[in-house]
């Protein structure tokens, strides 16, 4: 149920009966209970165009809107607000429906094809605390467009080719005289190091490096070869962070840089006959003068190197020319962080120039801010070195099993296991995502770990004790008779949020921000501890129907809870 939805449709209807066509239907959420639970805002802007009153406009727009089965009341406020007062019997039944819906009453939208990038780690190296970001705001934005019906094609833009491959397929063939690939590649941090050191010091290296990357780009079998063995294990490592995390990637949503090279030198001719492109010192420049600075001289955007060579320009180009074009996507989100905003924002420009997309099909840069130490500046280990991702979550699941050991006894050493996993990667993952997208956040690990407060073992506590609750009972949720009915403030206040998941996460599709759901998540679970505290369910002398329709909106709390949690990717446990 999408209770903005209906609204606006009912105030629609009403301003059309009022003569007024084609006006904007401001509906939004009341700031304040005592003023209900939404409000219409639009009768001061008919004023003019009507020649009354906003007042008057409100009690003939009030007379005239459809809401006798939705609404308590309605009321016109200071200079012409109308306050909605929702309807316990109508908010109860239409919980009971969604209780009874596998979707929760959510729903589908109309289904486009969206490509999401994200992830996208260098396969040159280890996954580090860098590619946390993207790789679950993306995720969850992911399940959010899937949950909606949306067709999704996720595209992991893996760094996976370049000229440092050369550096590193040299050693590589050195190292493999005396080692497996396996053994060579088991930790790619010192992989990288140790060939950047022979690079830097070592006679005749970076020469040998240099005719490999030729060899490389000129598709030399033996090169090739090499090549792939270095990228299937580094795969590996990605795959067993991903599996860590409870993200969707696989290999199959690979679509590395790599896979677009034989489109690069299309992507320049098809720039250069536009004369979009043009020869600057060499090189192929695009000057874009939408983006030209105070004194009128245009961004420069370089897509080919003088030496012939192409850059992430080229590549990020000819993603566009696949995706609009081979993919057919109506909406393209590429989730990096804020310090790219200003290459996406070239690429569109040009890519939109060049025709490789149409006017109608969107590119969306989703930045993100920095996720940084108690220092106020990027996280890295103590020594000031790069903090590996898996490194991280097994001490976020290390740092979870101690708590929950001092907190609980009566989990078997298999449970405290899985608890530790299920609360210690979530906790990772929802300090993240409770946090607005475009800002940059503290890591901290106490906050994160906390049982009170906006995290996820509060979430992941309020969903197990709905669990505990219905032990307790000997009754099954799907035994309840069915017969919602509210009667204290805390069930209603209760009620109307649940029946705004709807709308939350159609915000979250609309805008790729995780961090709305994440709050809507928290808003529900304080609700839900109130409502326990203040509407005993399973207390002696409560009536049989009182505590039917209690358990009921207990029962629509834990399936609310796990669905938006399963969209964040963070798992619900029935014990804690």
């Amino acid at each position: 149920m999408n209770i903005h939805a209906l609204l606006v449709s009912r105030f629609t209807e009403a301003l059309e009966e009022l003569g007024v066509e084609n006006a904007p239907v401001p509906v939004a959420k009341s700031a304040r209970p005592e003023f209900g639970e939404y409000q219409f805002n639009g009768a001061m802007a008919l004023a003019k165009q009507l020649k009354q009153k906003p007042r008057d406009i409100a009690e003939k727009i009030v007379s005239l809107v459809k809401l006798n089965d939705v609404a308590s009341k309605l009321e016109v406020a200071g200079p012409g607000f109308i306050n909605v007062h929702l309807n316990d019997t109508w908010l109860a039944n239409q919980c009971e429906l969604a209780l009874h819906d596998p979707r929760i009453g959510v729903a589908k939208e109309k289904t486009n094809t969206i490509v999401v990038d994200y992830s996208s780690p260098n396969l040159a190296k280890e996954m580090h605390v860098g590619h946390l970001r993207t790789t679950i705001i993306g995720d969850a934005v992911v399940k959010v467009l899937e949950f909606l019906g949306h067709k999704v094609i996720r595209q992991n833009h893996m760094g996976d080719w370049g000229t440092q491959f050369g550096m590193l397929l040299a050693h590589l063939s050195d190292k493999l005289e005396s080692e497996v690939a396996e053994t060579a590649l088991s930790d790619l941090e010192d992989f990288y190091r140790a060939a950047k050191v022979r690079f830097d010091n070592e006679e005749g290296f970076a020469d040998r490096a240099r005719e490999y990357v030729v060899k490389l780009q000129g598709g030399d079998t033996r090169c090739l070869a090499l090549w792939q063995l270095f990228i299937d294990i580094s795969i590996k490592h990605s795959e067993e962070v991903y599996q860590k995390l409870n993200v969707s990637l696989t290999r199959d949503d690979i679509m590395g840089e790599s896979a677009y090279n034989d489109d690069l030198a299309n992507v320049i001719a098809q720039l250069k006959e536009q004369g979009i492109a043009v020869e600057d010192q060499g090189a192929q420049v695009v000057f874009i003068d939408e983006l030209a600075d105070k004194e009128g001289n245009p961004a420069v955007y370089i897509v080919q190197k003088s030496g012939g060579g192409y850059l992430y320009s080229t590549t990020d180009l000819a993603a566009i020319r696949y995706r609009s074009g081979k993919l057919n996507a109506d909406r393209t989100l590429i989730l990096t962080d804020a310090r790219q905003a200003l290459h996406f924002k070239q690429t569109e420009i040009v890519g939109r120039k060049a025709g490789f997309m149409k006017p109608e099909q969107t590119y969306e840069h989703c930045p993100f801010g920095m996720m940084l130490g108690s220092d106020g500046k990027p996280f890295k280990t103590r020594t000031g070195g790069t903090v590996k991702l898996v490194e991280l979550l097994d001490e976020a699941v290390e740092r979870a099993g101690n708590l929950i050991a001092e907190r609980t006894s009566d989990l078997s050493t298999d449970e405290l296991k899985d608890v530790a996993r299920k609360v210690g990667i979530g906790a990772v993952k929802y300090a993240d995502l409770s946090k607005n997208r475009t800002t940059d956040y503290v890591f901290n690990w106490d906050t994160m770990l906390s049982f009170e407060g906006n995290t996820a073992p509060y979430l992941q506590y309020a969903f197990t004790r709905v669990q505990s609750i219905f032990r307790k009972s000997g009754i099954s949720p799907a035994d309840l008779p069915g017969a919602m009915a509210f009667t204290e403030k805390q069930e209603h206040v209760l009620a109307v949020l649940l029946l705004q998941f709807e709308e939350v996460v159609g915000v979250v599709s609309r805008d790729a921000t995780p961090h709305v759901l994440c709050t809507y998540l928290y808003d529900v679970a304080s609700a839900f501890m109130s409502f326990y505290e203040a509407c005993p369910i399973l207390k002696d002398g409560i009536e049989d129907k009182v505590r039917n329709s209690r358990l009921e909106l207990a029962a629509l709390v834990a399936k609310t809870l796990e669905q938006g949690l399963a969209l964040l990717g963070i798992e619900t446990l029935d014990k804690m």
